[in-house]
């Protein structure tokens, strides 16, 4: 992804030559001793140690290990030349970042896109019978940028014989040229079409996905594209896979597409369409775009290769923050997050399919207490035990016939009365999150505009519910995963206490937990 920005564009220009001299925030930058327990720093969500990121980049899963690149620039905590950062993961918990995996280069700096194990070796990049690990990434090019020219966004190739610990930039760079005349060419996400027996890129032009063929990697075909009539939204990041229906043989093609303006909080967000794919052409309804997180803070929502998954589920993390404000929120010596990674299944209502995603089952193994809650809940109720608020994961499976209320929820709070609040209107079928007072304002007036609301069913029996919190973040899934909604915050302080609320009448659950969620960090911090 990476778009350039307005308010970019002059530092863009200023840092064209690539050069290693000092960045804004480097000196700040190199004086920092990265804790992991600096404020607002996620315990179980992976962030660098220090500097700014943003999309993740070439997930691949190889020999037990789960790789995860993203958009890094390693000088300063704002956005600058991009370098593909690398970090690496057994169990899609504890994460290890690794040296930089990308370089800028002459034809530019390295932004979005995606990477493959090339089990057939097509590349020819593979020795001694080991598969060669392929990115495919953009190039962008800010000295033709400067000079007015519309092809500065072009493919190009790198690749790792050693399972990704090193990259070998191709000598044919770049693979595919941007002669659509259309600036915005990039973000290329790959796959492996076994039927028509070629790589099929997916790539974000403007407000349009392209789609392009190769046997090989390196020689690549048009073959056709999708958009939305009329819409005038930049997209980025698209992502084209095959799911099965659960339970069936029936297969449906999902596309991931980013949007950079008029998400379901009016800044960015993650959407998707539910068609089918021949080899050639995607076929969905263009007015049947959903979106896969109603949260402010999930971009970028890209998806591992060779993950070994079953035919019905597709692994995948996106960026948790939003570019409305990702460059001015109060976190140093690091800036951004990724989410928990997800686990996407398709789900179907009538002639309507959807998708469906949850936290990966091993975020459980970080479970360190439990508190067990109440059947009921009628007008408030403090929760205390072995946990902290800021720290733990809420999970609820309400029983709906039994509860009286008109609306319910959850409040987070500290001693200086910053709070988020997320309350659940059930005579509505709405959730709504409001964090206009978590925290000091100052930093974005984009940040605090709200409350931001999402479509939730009440008119059933029973309904599950979790939700995450991790310092400055939570992360809300429900009914099976169908409605996600992620969003950040940053109290001056950690929120230290949990209540749950009603009115009107009574909250009944059929079991509610509070478990409190170990740091990820404890072995990183030691290490350093």
């Amino acid at each position: 992804m990476t778009k350039t920005h307005p308010f970019i564009l002059t530092v863009t220009l200023l840092l064209a030559a690539c050069t290693e001299t000092p960045k804004p925030g480097a000196e700040a930058l190199a004086s920092a001793k990265p804790s992991y327990d600096e404020p607002h720093r996620p315990q179980f969500h992976f962030t660098p140690a220090e500097a700014w990121m943003n999309d993740p980049n070439g997930l691949y899963y190889l020999d037990g290990v789960y790789h995860m690149s993203y958009q890094y620039y390693p000088d300063s905590t704002v956005w600058g030349p991009m370098h593909w950062g690398h970090a690496t993961s057994t169990d899609l918990v504890h994460w290890q970042e690794q040296p930089i995996a990308i370089y800028p280069d002459s034809l530019g700096y390295i932004f979005s896109g995606s990477a493959v194990v090339d089990t057939r070796n097509t590349s020819g990049f593979g020795r001694d019978s080991v598969p060669p690990v392929v990115a495919v990434f953009t190039q962008h090019d800010p000295l033709a940028l400067e000079a007015g020219r519309t092809d500065f966004q072009n493919q190009s190739l790198a690749y790792s014989p050693d399972q990704g610990r090193s990259w070998q930039k191709y000598a044919g760079n770049p693979v595919l040229r941007n002669d659509t005349g259309i600036q915005d060419f990039r973000d290329p996400k790959v796959i492996w079409h076994g039927e028509s027996n070629q790589w099929v890129m997916a790539l974000a032009v403007y407000d349009r996905v392209r789609f392009y063929g190769s046997p090989n990697l390196k020689d690549w075909a048009y073959l056709s594209e999708f958009g939305i009539p009329g819409d005038t939204r930049l997209w980025e990041c698209p992502d084209l896979f095959p799911l099965r229906m659960p339970g069936s043989r029936e297969l449906k093609w999902v596309l991931l597409v980013s949007i950079q303006k008029d998400g379901p909080t009016g800044g960015t967000g993650t959407s998707y369409f539910v068609g089918d794919f021949d080899g050639t052409t995607f076929r969905a309804n263009p007015a049947a775009q959903q979106w896969l997180d109603y949260g402010a803070d999930n971009y970028a929502f890209v998806t591992f290769d060779h993950a070994q998954v079953g035919w019905g589920q597709r692994l995948g993390i996106g960026w948790m923050s939003n570019w409305q404000y990702a460059q001015q929120v109060p976190t140093h010596p690091w800036r951004s997050a990724m989410t928990l990674p997800r686990m996407l299944e398709l789900g179907q209502n009538g002639d309507t399919y959807f998708l469906k995603a949850l936290p990966v089952p091993a975020v459980s193994s970080l479970w360190s207490s439990e508190t067990t809650l109440p059947a009921e809940i009628d007008d408030g109720l403090e929760v205390t035990g072995a946990f902290s608020p800021s720290q733990c994961e809420l999970a609820l499976d309400m029983d709906l016939e039994q509860t009286t209320a008109e609306i319910f929820g959850c409040t987070l709070s500290n001693e200086a009365g910053e709070h988020l609040v997320i309350a659940f209107h059930r005579l509505e079928n709405k959730v709504v999150v409001d964090r206009s007072n978590s925290g000091p304002r100052g930093f974005s007036d984009e940040f605090y505009k709200g409350p931001h609301t999402a479509p939730l069913d009440f008119s059933r029996a029973g309904l599950d519910l979790r939700i995450f919190f991790d310092r400055a973040s939570a992360e809300l899934f429900a009914d099976g995963g169908r409605l996600n909604l992620t969003e950040i915050f940053f109290p001056q302080s950690p929120y230290t206490r949990m209540r749950l609320w009603t009115r009107g009448g009574k909250w009944v659950l059929q079991d509610g937990k509070v478990y409190g969620l170990d740091s990820i960090w404890q072995g990183e911090a030691a290490a350093r």
